[in-house]
């Protein structure tokens, strides 16, 4: 759920309700929110019959085409024009960037302000350490390995270098091969 909040959109990500026993108490909403311009998270409480209006979002579809100084470049898939998100909008996401990733971008009021990933993204093992004889009975069945952009996951034993592996884009863990 998005809505906009003193001149901003956010993003609802945790509701908790409570309702007072006592007679003439007011229902109070807890919302665990994200502010979509500056990615800050926090707790805020407001009473059952606030209302919100909702923000000019639009989400559009684009591919990754490369990143440099100016921040990382994305192309809309609509329009073949290319939008570019500053380092700190896309922040440690740069590091499941791929050419010609499809993303979704959010624009609120026509500017790009975040992307969203689908649930995996598929990247090449570019350093590991050989599974070892003798690491499985320690219970230690997976190794640290190196992809493509930078990110380190722990992969299971088998996974060597040159192999693509799926990873999930919200825990960042591995999430099968390729």
């Amino acid at each position: 759920m998005y809505f906009e909040y003193e001149g901003a959109p956010y993003h609802c990500l945790d509701v908790d309700v409570s309702k007072p026993t006592a007679r003439g108490g007011q229902t109070l909403v807890r919302l665990k929110m994200r502010n979509l311009l500056t990615r800050a998270v926090f707790d805020k409480t407001f009473k059952a019959g606030e209302k919100f209006s909702e923000p000019d979002l639009a989400v559009i579809s684009a591919t990754y085409l490369y990143a440099d100084g100016d921040g990382c470049h994305f192309m809309d898939q609509d329009t073949y024009e290319t939008l570019t998100l500053r380092d700190e909008v896309v922040g440690d996401d740069r590091e499941l960037l791929v050419d010609n990733l499809p993303v979704q971008i959010q624009k609120y009021n026509g500017n790009p302000i975040g992307v969203q990933f689908p649930p995996h993204v598929e990247l090449t093992v570019t350093h590991t350490e050989p599974g070892v004889r003798g690491d499985t009975a320690s219970g230690g069945v997976t190794k640290q390995a190196t992809l493509e952009t930078g990110l380190s996951i722990r992969v299971p034993l088998f996974i060597k270098e040159g192999e693509k592996v799926k990873v999930h884009t919200e825990t960042r863990e591995f999430a099968g091969r390729a």
